[in-house]
């Protein structure tokens, strides 16, 4: 995991504005960084997520926290884009077309924080191709590579 600037770039509700996912199904609360080939997410669990059980983030939770970290991303870069160009919209949707060499090392505890890191791997028209990895109190906790297909309008 990278060392991440002290101060986040956005977070809660102007991340939530960049995703198309909303409550109860939001799985990322900031946004540590953006650049060229790598995003890296934040996420506190609280106890009322609906991808809790007996006080663990189960694998679901997990798996859409990735997909989120890609979504926010994506809704991250197009909403700087639409800006410069004067434009405005809703957030961009995406879809996971494939989840390859998913490992799940533990599941976290309520009330812990994920940060996730995804490295943009290829994108070949309207998919993208990461390596992501999400890491609490500085252990890996799961890993993976996933394409995402982007919805254009």
């Amino acid at each position: 995991m990278k060392t991440l600037q002290q101060h986040p770039i956005l977070q809660y509700d102007a991340v939530s504005a960049l995703i198309p996912q909303k409550s109860p199904i939001e799985m990322v609360d900031t946004l540590w960084q953006n650049d060229d080939s790598i995003t890296i997410s934040g996420f506190t669990i609280q106890p009322s997520n609906i991808f809790c059980e007996d006080g663990v983030f189960t694998e679901p939770g997990i798996i859409e926290n990735i997909a989120q970290t890609a979504a926010l991303r994506a809704g991250y870069t197009i909403s700087v884009m639409m800006k410069e160009g004067g434009l405005t919209g809703p957030p961009p949707v995406g879809y996971i077309a494939a989840i390859k060499n998913l490992t799940i090392h533990q599941l976290p505890k309520v009330g812990s924080v994920l940060k996730t890191e995804i490295f943009v791997k290829q994108i070949v028209f309207d998919i993208t191709i990461i390596d992501a990895k999400t890491t609490c109190n500085d252990e890996v906790i799961a890993s993976c590579e996933m394409k995402i297909f982007l919805k254009k309008d």
